[in-house]
């Protein structure tokens, strides 16, 4: 008895010592527990994100253009992602997610304990079970790289989602946190980021539009973007799917028949791949791009921890005045002529190789251009190693105007190729603004990426003779004044040219027909060097050197500063700046910048009216009368305009005026050497001018431009000067000189 008292003594001593081990192991294992958690907070394993950075999660959001009506041009980005608000969401996606991911969600604080359980038991069962929640994505999707495959790392990893789910809880709502989770999901197919841009890829359609069979596709694709793609593999999308359904009927949010109708429709994607070529205007968001970099160095905008911003990255909002259905008149009127143009510029190589003689060096020069010799040369290869490659035929993409085509080429083949397509640019502006309303830099974006707008000068031929003559009509001359129209030599200059109209000839006739010799006649009176101050004081970039031959225009210029140039007479004599940024605001929809164009006065309001009658001229009888025929639009309001064309028919030019806008149009090949022939093909009447036609038509049929058929106003003081010849008599003065010279001093103001 003695014994087993002592033993049952013994146990309770022993009960006691375990009990209190067991204690301290449980103490321990908490206090473990907390040092844990407490590591991860402060980043042991791995860095949390801040107050601030959960205030303002980072992630590469694409940054919009916008046209001047609030419509997505296209974007900059290196993920393809764009925010949506809780709004623009359509329910169904909202009831999808939910029913699928998160049941429990507007019940738990970011953790939904239970289910964690439930996970954890199913794993160590051999069932794997997700279980996390809705807000512990976003964890992950917002601040991980990555989701870690080492089970150790993945446990640090599962700690720091919690901690950072329960952060978001506490910072957002649950309305913000599904919009977030549907604006950082990554979709895994053609850099198809969020849910805007997956709607967009896969069904053509916006957010808010989305049915219960899409948005349930869209959000079954998430458990793993590859297994359930509905391009990849459909049979697994369209199970995944109506699981989906079936889970959004179980939970309530839609009927059985409502699931049952939705599961019997096939997958019917509508697949839109975007590219950063893809949408309107590409020529002009990619010269934009580098603007805005350019306006951003220039003035030090930075964000607000004093990075420069990232316009692939940062979310910016950019406004611009490109009117989105003027873009799409402008594109499709190219496209039209260009086509035919094209085909009649095809005709004439057919019998012919343009590659010979001295064109011969241009196949050369464009093997040097390409990106393949480039690379090649950086390679180390030889120049006769590249040439060889060069003739060695490889997979490729050709443009053709009904789409591109997958061939087999050689390179030098395809710069064959290339070279004989013509090149096209247009652009439009608000002369009293300087606003632009359409910009097509070229016939292709994706195969031809060089931008003929503001990036290429080409000479401009016979359009720089209006700024010949204003200089006259802007120191005094009657636009009925008559001057020497025959071949006449100055110095050991002698141009070339045909009589029209008559010698001699009105400066106004003289401008309608495109005179040469008088032309030159003309600024030989008034002095080189004034009509270059004045061309340089019109916007005109490119050196204009101070030579006579510069009123028949022998020096190069981009279209874009040719339309700002010709504003100037619409806009009573007044240069505006041609302006393609409105404003840029970052993502949070701030202000961080906003452009105020150059305004110089440049010649007196009466001068430009008379320049823009004289202009009137070209078109009401003269080189550009063909636009008031039915096949080249048959506009009969009032427009001017002039035409140009370079020797040999390398570059064709038409600028067209009315009292809204101002629109210029070139025409070329890339290499002056390719070209029409034939004048009647070749020239700024035929080869430039027919675009604008189409692309006004358009724009007039259009009455919610509000744009006006009406005449150009007078300027607001009326006309000292006779514009009418008929009425016109001339002056004649005593002064001294010859009898040409006397006319020339007293005789050119009229009346």
């Amino acid at each position: 008895m003695k014994r087993e008292s002592k033993q049952n003594q013994l146990t309770e001593e022993d009960v006691k010592r375990y009990t209190k081990g067991l204690w301290k192991i449980f103490l321990a294992c908490v206090a473990i527990a907390v040092l844990f958690v407490v590591s991860v907070r402060i980043g042991v394993f791995g860095k949390l994100p801040s107050f601030q950075e959960l205030e303002n999660p980072k992630s590469n959001l694409a940054s919009e253009v916008l046209s001047e009506d609030l419509k997505v041009l296209g974007t900059y980005y290196k993920h393809n992602r764009s925010n949506v608000k809780y709004s623009e969401l359509s329910p169904y996606l909202v009831q999808a997610l939910i029913s699928t991911e998160d049941k429990r969600f507007y019940e738990h604080s970011g953790i939904d304990y239970s289910r964690t359980i439930t996970s954890v038991l199913h794993t160590l069962t051999g069932s794997k079970q997700g279980g996390s929640t809705i807000t512990q994505q976003l964890a992950l999707n917002l601040f991980a790289e990555r989701r870690e495959r080492s089970t150790i790392k993945r446990v640090m990893q599962k700690f720091q989602e919690w901690l950072t789910a329960v952060r978001l809880e506490r910072s957002y709502t649950k309305e913000e946190i599904i919009t977030m989770y549907f604006n950082t999901v990554d979709y895994g197919y053609k850099n198809t980021y969020g849910i805007k841009s997956a709607a967009r890829t896969f069904y053509n359609t916006t957010p808010d539009k989305l049915t219960a069979d899409q948005a349930a596709m869209l959000v079954g694709m998430l458990k793993g973007t590859t297994l359930y793609s509905p391009v990849k593999y459909p049979e697994n999308a369209l199970a995944r799917r109506n699981t989906v359904l079936n889970n959004m009927s179980a939970q309530s949010f839609i009927s059985a028949e409502e699931a049952e109708t939705a599961k019997a429709k096939p997958i019917n994607l509508k697949l839109r791949i975007s590219n950063y070529g893809e949408g309107l205007a590409p020529y002009f968001r990619a010269v934009l791009k580098e603007e805005i970099k350019k306006e951003f160095q220039r003035l030090s905008i930075t964000k607000p921890d004093g990075t420069p911003y990232d316009l692939d990255k940062d979310g910016l909002k950019i406004y611009t005045p490109i009117n989105y259905a003027m873009q799409q008149y402008a594109e499709d009127a190219q496209k039209e002529w260009m086509m035919k143009l094209q085909r009649d510029f095809d005709r004439q190589y057919r019998s012919a190789d343009p590659f010979r003689g001295d064109n011969a060096k241009l196949l050369v020069s464009g093997m040097r251009r390409s990106d393949r010799y480039r690379m090649m040369k950086d390679a180390g290869h030889s120049e006769e190693e590249i040439k060889k490659a060069f003739k060695e035929k490889v997979p490729m993409s050709l443009f053709t105007y009904k789409g591109s085509v997958d061939t087999v080429m050689s390179p030098m083949d395809s710069i064959r190729y290339n070279k004989l397509f013509l090149r096209n640019a247009v652009m439009s502006m608000e002369p009293s603004t300087g606003h632009i309303k359409a910009w097509v830099g070229g016939i292709d974006f994706e195969h031809f990426k060089f931008d003929h707008v503001k990036l290429a000068q080409r000479q401009v031929g016979s359009t720089a003779k209006p700024f010949t003559y204003a200089v006259a009509i802007d120191n005094g001359y009657s636009p009925c004044f008559t001057v020497p129209n025959h071949s006449r030599s100055y110095g050991d200059w002698t141009p070339r040219g045909t009589v029209q109209g008559g010698d001699p000839i009105t400066l106004k006739n003289a401008l309608k027909y495109s005179q040469n010799f008088a032309s030159a006649y003309v600024i030989n009176e008034v002095g080189a060097s004034n009509v270059a101050a004045l061309t340089k004081k019109m916007g005109i970039t490119s050196n204009v050197p101070s030579y006579p031959s510069i009123s028949l225009g022998a020096y190069e210029a981009s279209v874009f500063d040719m339309v700002g140039a010709y504003s100037a007479f619409v806009n009573h004599g007044t240069w505006v700046e041609p302006t393609m940024i409105l404003r840029i605001e970052d993502k949070n929809g701030t202000p961080i910048y906003e452009r105020s164009p150059k305004v110089v006065k440049v010649i007196n309001s009466e001068s430009a009216y008379i320049m823009v009658d004289m202009l009137k001229g070209v078109v009401d009888g003269g080189t550009a009368s063909r636009l008031r025929r039915a096949e080249y639009g048959g506009l009969t309001n009032p427009i001017g305009g002039k035409t140009g064309t370079t020797n040999d028919n390398s570059d064709a030019w038409f600028i067209g005026i009315t009292p809204d806008l101002v629109t210029g149009i070139w025409t070329g090949a890339e290499d002056r050497g390719i070209r029409f022939y034939s004048m009647a093909s070749g020239q700024g009447a035929s080869a430039a001018l027919p675009i604008f036609g189409l692309y006004m038509k358009k724009v007039y049929n259009d009455k919610s431009l509000h744009y006006t058929q009406g005449d150009f106003p007078q300027p607001p003081g009326g006309l000292t000067r006779e514009i009418d010849c008929s009425r016109y008599v001339p002056f004649y003065g005593t002064g001294g000189g010859t009898e040409e010279q006397s006319s020339l001093d007293d005789d050119r103001l009229g009346f």
